[in-house]
């Protein structure tokens, strides 16, 4: 068994659409249709988004 790493992703599906709406465990958000493309973005952190900082 592994360990817990802490780290939160979360997928939510628009109802009413096709869209998926992802939040990264650093913040950043996403928004696809595909769900294939949507962990894909999600579990290539850092490549393909950065963190929001409180300037965001």
């Amino acid at each position: 068994m592994t360990s817990p790493t802490g780290e939160v992703y979360r997928i939510d599906w628009l109802p009413g659409t096709d869209v998926l709406h992802g939040t990264c465990h650093c913040g950043a958000e996403h928004a696809a249709e595909d769900p294939v493309a949507m962990w894909e973005w999600m579990l290539g952190h850092p490549e393909g988004h950065t963190p929001q900082g409180p300037d965001s």
